[in-house]
Order: C-alpha cells, then structure tokens, then sequence
C-alpha cells in the first residue's frame, strides 16, 4: 500500500486563496487516504486581514507556514519567495508542488521546486493573453515550461500548449521533460456552483445595501493598468457616469480602499463630484466571497477588469464589459457572452449597450462538469508515482 501523497499548495493572492479551496475540499472528502496537503501562504497580498477573512470563509485549513513577503518590487517579491519556500521544500520533501494561475507566487513556487527536482502541478495551465508586456504572461508561460503535471481548464488551453510544443499524449509516468497536460474544466466553476448553494444563506448584503429586487450592475475595477493611469481613471468612470443616467441603472462598485483613494487624485474635480452626488453609482467597501457571488446572481450584468469576475459572470450567465485589451478567458468573447473594450470611454459605452439589449446569449458547458477538483486530485494520486 503506497503512503499518502504529501502535496504543498501555494498561496499568496487572494483568487489563488479561494481556487485553493476547490481542492481542499476534494482532498477532505474523497482523498483524505490517499493525499496529505500542506498549505504555504507566502503573503504576497500585502493586506493579511483580508486573507485570514478569505481563510475562514472558504473554511480552508489554516496554513502551515506564512512567508509574509508583504509588498514590492516583482524581483524583490519573487527573490523573498524563493529563499523561503526552497527552505520548506527542502524540510518537508514534498512528492509535489500545486501552483495556481500567474502571480509571483505561481512562478516561486514553480521556479523553487524544479530547481530541487520536485513535480509542479499547474493549475490554470494553457492561459495565455499574447501580451508578454504584463507580468502575468510571463509567469504562466514560465510556469508551464517547468511543470510535470498541467491542468488546462479549457479547449483553448489545450491549443496554446499544444502550438508551444507540448504532447498530447500522456506517459505513464509524467515528468518535467515528458509532461502530461489534461483538459480538466475550471476549478472555479466547482466553486461557483458549490458556494451559490450556501451564498443565500450566509450573505446579506442585498438587504443591507438595499438592492433587493432592485436592477443594478455589479462592477469591479483594480488592475494598475487601469487605476494607476489618470486618462484610463477618467474614461472610465466619466463612461459609468453617463450610462448610470442613460439607462436609469445602478452601479455597485466593491471598491479596494486603494482605488478609493486613487478616484480622488485621479479624476478631474467635476466628475469626481458628480461620482460623490449621484445615486446610481454605490461605492461600498470591499466584500467577503459569499457576497460577490450573491451580487453576481442577482446583477443584471458585470463591468469589470478582473479575470476571475470575467468567468463567474458567464458561470452565472450574466454578460460583462471587460475593462481590459486582452483576455485569457477567449471564449466568453467569442461565444458573444463578454466584450473587450480597455479603459475607452466609448468603447465602453457601446459594449455595455450591445450586452445590456442582447437577449440570444447562450452558455455552452466551457468550463467542464463542476469536478475539476477530483479530477486534478486522481490524477495526482496515479501519476506521482
């Protein structure tokens, strides 16, 4: 009888915190036999008080080690990285290393356990964007070349890995130069479908925002690419303003207190204003997982630049503005479900109206079954050997 499999999970972001959990859930209740995870927050979001809420909401296992790298430059974030989880690596000998996504935790946690010879599994393998000037494309295209195991959550995954040399076919025993990659769906669509069914119950804020049986879009906006840019700031909300009014509908923006206080520096004094005065567009604070998916379900559609919300409005079939010049999510775009328009004011404008008339939307099953998460973990069982 083979011991149990000892796997390290890397964490440092927040969406990486709440993909963490689909297969947290799997490992307790199919293979608590068979796998033993061990969870390393390395802290890269630098807010921690937010993290632990994520923690306890997701009702994820308290990490076992937390490198609390905090804030700062890519090289300067990723070198406190590897100087701590090569240590941990190195203690805990791990059969593997899950890494998640394209944040500086992805790529440490990659980088460190290939170099000392221990299987990555990537999941979210096969993204890509064709934009190498962001950070993000850079760590997935890394990643995935020193990945032993690939989890791709869709069909264009499966292209992108294929047209950039990997094999299809699938070896006995996966290593790093004779990988296996596997089409598994999207662990955030077990997600979705596991916390919609307990959202209800455990979140109140339509009743406290007062957006019961009310109409309104829900909207994000957190990418430096957007915030940190005063001509993107101003097109975007001057867009937002003009909409709320057009179509007499509300906006709810979670915002980071970070962007709050950016808003302020960064739009003209008069639209500012205009933002502050109006009663279409709600800025609140920022909310727990449960709450963004009540707000998803009952909103009329998704204006955001966030890559998770891209694919949880199509989860929840509502369509959705991405605020951004390219996705790794292409199929919403191409099935018509979403539209990129960047940070242009009428680009913006148009999309939203186009997706808000639209009533032949439809949502073919991209994103797989809702079981990702054992799939990812039978596969781990069998070929790590």
């Amino acid at each position: 009888m083979n011991a149990r499999k000892k796997i390290i999970t890397i964490v440092g972001a927040r969406p990486q915190i709440i993909k963490s959990s689909a297969i947290s859930r799997a490992v307790q209740n199919v293979f608590a036999s068979q796998m033993e995870e061990i969870i390393v927050h390395t802290g890269q979001h630098y807010d921690e008080n937010m993290s632990k809420v994520f923690f306890e909401e997701m009702s994820i296992p308290t990490p076992h080690y937390n490198l609390q790298v905090g804030s700062g430059s890519h090289g300067e974030q990723t070198a406190k990285m590897l100087e701590g989880l090569e240590k941990i690596f190195l203690d805990e000998k791990p059969d593997g290393v899950i890494v998640y996504g394209d944040t500086n935790s992805t790529i440490a946690g990659a980088l460190a356990a290939a170099k000392i010879h221990i299987p990555v599994i990537h999941i979210e393998a096969g993204l890509r964007s064709f934009n190498k000037a962001m950070p993000e494309e850079l760590n997935r295209i890394s990643c995935d070349h020193m990945s032993t195991l690939l989890f791709t959550p869709t069909e264009t995954g499966i292209s992108n890995l294929s047209n950039e040399g990997f094999k299809m076919t699938h070896s006995e025993k996966a290593t790093i130069d004779s990988p296996n990659v596997y089409h598994c769906g999207d662990i955030m669509y077990d997600n979705s479908l596991h916390f919609s069914k307990v959202a209800q119950q455990f979140s109140s804020i339509l009743a406290s925002e007062n957006l019961n049986g009310k109409e309104y879009v829900l909207m994000t906006v957190h990418r430096d690419s957007n915030t940190d840019i005063t001509e993107n700031m101003e097109a975007i909300f001057s867009a937002v303003d003009s909409l709320s009014i057009e179509f007499g509908i509300i906006f709810v923006l979670p915002l980071h207190p970070r962007t709050k206080s950016t808003m302020k520096d960064q739009l003209s004094d008069e639209l500012y204003e205009r933002i502050e005065r109006s009663k279409l567009i709600k800025v609140i604070d920022p909310v727990g997982f449960m709450d963004i998916i009540e707000l998803e379900k009952n909103a009329r559609m998704l204006v955001t630049d966030s890559g998770g919300l891209q694919k949880e409005s199509f989860f929840f079939e509502k369509p959705c503005v991405i605020l951004r010049e390219q996705t790794e999510w292409t199929e919403i775009v191409e099935n018509g479900n979403a539209i990129l328009t960047g940070a242009d004011r009428s680009k913006i404008i148009s999309a939203f109206t186009i997706l808000y008339n639209k009533t032949d939307f439809t949502y073919p099953s991209f994103y797989g079954d809702g079981k990702a998460a054992e799939f990812i973990c039978g596969k781990i069982v069998s070929e790590l050997n």
